[in-house]
């Protein structure tokens, strides 16, 4: 399975359908829902069905459904895959299908650009992160992606016994001896936690260590990793995998919700003070307009209806005629979908916020702004 890159996202962000517009499927295929293949077949028919009145009619379009049709039909590897997201152009020869070990909701979308609002929020919330667990003799080191584990590597240094054979150490010899190996171990520990970076590269680094081990271990890490190093936890190292997988991921997401909580926090003063931050959907979406836009702030789940203007990309809730250059606009159905992809397009960090209720009270979106 490839897993889906931020600068994909942007990529696909920035791709704009000239002649035709992008058919963007997303569909629920876990398991735990979808049991049968027929499932997942009859769960794109119900989502074709309930979205076929806003199909245009475009022969490229049609063409796209068919190709989206023909590709779940035709099966997948189900085994890892719980979320398919599917881009389609026909008239652009624009075709993309990235597997996802991770949920989505089904959705069915004709834009003049791809649908990139799922995915940026399943990047958002699964970063890469390396997992590393150590004691006095064995380090395990691991990194997940996407919730799925990608690298384990396992250490083990034997510490000396206490005294040698013939007796001829001291008791404060051989405490030092163990001592002096203890942290040879934990130095080799991280240094194969760095050539797991190396390799596999990740965001952020949880560390699981005993209180009198964690702070030593720390200390050794390369910087590189102790800027990464964003929690620390108590995970058994006889731990299975699954339990490994599991446990981190509580962590990460406890991690992800204190990111966005500063982020609104810094929002709030912002906008309260009157600084560089603005709040609610109609000065959010002005300052993308003006190209202000520093980090979007949205609440997950958050629609609004709106306009698009396709001569100079002015975006708002009202139209018809564009308040810029007077054309015509079309009408969208989801302007906060729009201004996602907007800021992907014009290099802008966004934060997709879970049950924030500070957000909320901000009106579900803002825009820590450059001026």
């Amino acid at each position: 399975m490839v897993a889906i890159t931020e600068q994909q996202v942007r990529e696909l962000a920035g791709f704009r359908g000239e002649v035709a517009p992008v058919t963007s499927c997303y569909l629920d295929v876990d398991g735990a829902r979808q049991v049968r293949h027929h499932d997942v077949v009859r769960e794109l028919e119900r989502l074709i069905r309930a979205t076929r009145g806003r199909l245009n009619g475009d022969p490229s379009v049609v063409a796209d459904v068919r190709r989206i049709e023909d590709h779940v039909k035709g099966g997948f590897d189900r085994s890892r895959t719980r979320g398919l997201a599917m881009f389609s152009c026909s008239a652009h020869d624009l075709w993309q299908v990235i597997e996802l070990p991770v949920p989505v909701r089904s959705q069915l979308v004709v834009n003049h650009t791809p649908s990139v609002g799922q995915l940026e929020q399943v990047i958002d919330q699964f970063e890469r992160f390396g997992v590393l667990l150590v004691d006095r003799q064995r380090a395990r080191m691991f990194v997940f992606e996407l919730g799925e584990l990608v690298e384990s590597t396992a250490v083990f240094d034997q510490l000396p016994r206490g005294d040698d054979d013939d007796h001829s150490y001291t008791k404060d010899q051989a405490r030092d001896h163990a001592a002096a190996r203890a942290r040879a171990h934990l130095r080799h520990a991280a240094d194969v936690a760095f050539g797991v970076f190396q390799d596999q590269s990740f965001e952020r680094l949880i560390l699981g260590a005993a209180d009198d081990l964690a702070a030593e271990v720390e200390s050794l890490l390369h910087p590189y990793l102790r800027e990464r190093l964003v929690a620390r936890c108590t995970i058994p190292l006889h731990a299975s995998d699954e339990e490994i997988r599991l446990t981190a991921l509580q962590v990460e997401s406890e991690v992800e919700r204190e990111k966005e909580a500063q982020a609104v926090s810094r929002l709030r003063e912002a906008v309260g003070g009157g600084g560089l931050g603005v709040a609610g959907i109609d000065p959010t979406l002005l300052a993308l307009v003006e190209r202000r836009v520093e980090t979007l702030l949205v609440s997950s789940g958050y629609t609004e209806a709106g306009w698009r203007c396709e001569s100079c990309r002015w975006i708002g809730r009202r139209g018809r005629s564009c308040p810029v250059c007077q054309s015509d606009m079309v009408q969208v159905d989801d302007v906060v979908e729009e201004a996602i992809e907007d800021a992907l397009a014009q290099s802008c960090k966004v934060e997709i916020c879970i049950g924030n209720a500070d957000l909320d009270v901000l009106g579900r979106i803002g825009a820590l702004v450059r001026y």
